[in-house]
């Protein structure tokens, strides 16, 4: 992965770090997420949140009910509830983004999505895991468009939150931004996660219907 990635001029300047993936590189489950968090972008592991120990972001993603990731990982035992705030120790889980540097003002366009595409293959393809769970619109918009058969008009949150869809070698499982989840929300994901988890959901390698 590199390390100085000069891709995206107006992203380099915004910037405080490159954000590749982190976590378990034998894991069974790779979520990806739309862009790095605030604190994601001063550490360098993705999906940190004020929740998890960092300052409030800005004004756009501090202001929620909702849980962290990190949370919901450790109530399904995939993450070590006593690991540092910054470097969590995670079990079957890889955690990535679309897009590996960070503007605080907006959302990636999508010419950097397409610039950062190249970096999430290369983790897609060397972790090879059994699900993928799409955290948040755009990412689920760009991992359902590469990886199933679904119509884009089919593919959509909130409505595929807590679903599982069959696609080309991978089983995704959509998931709202956990800092824009419901109490119910969180509590439907988890249930239908643990599920699969539960059943043989390595057998859904290599499925193509929905």
């Amino acid at each position: 992965m590199d390390e100085d990635c000069r891709n995206c001029p107006a992203l380099c300047e915004t910037r405080n770090r490159i954000v590749h993936g982190y976590g378990d590189v034998g894991a069974d489950f790779l979520f990806v997420g739309e862009r790095p968090t605030a604190r994601a972008d001063d550490v360098g592991v993705p999906f940190l949140s004020e929740g998890d120990g960092d300052e409030a972001e800005n004004e756009n993603e501090n202001e929620n009910d909702g849980t962290t990731l990190r949370r919901i990982l450790e109530r399904l035992a995939l993450c070590d509830a006593t690991s540092p705030a910054d470097r969590p120790t995670l079990e079957k889980v890889y955690l990535t983004n679309l897009t590996r540097c960070r503007d605080p003002e907006r959302p990636p366009a999508d010419e950097e999505i397409g610039n950062c595409e190249p970096f999430l293959n290369a983790e897609i393809r060397s972790i090879n895991p059994e699900v993928l769970v799409p955290v948040g619109e755009r990412a689920l918009e760009e991992l359902g468009t590469e990886y199933t058969t679904t119509p884009a008009e089919d593919l959509s949150l909130p409505d595929a939150h807590a679903t599982t869809i069959r696609g080309r070698g991978f089983a995704l499982v959509p998931m709202i931004d956990p800092r824009e989840q419901t109490d119910a929300q969180t509590q439907a994901w988890l249930e239908h996660f643990a599920e699969l988890m539960a059943s043989d959901y390595r057998q859904t390698k290599g499925r193509r219907e929905r």
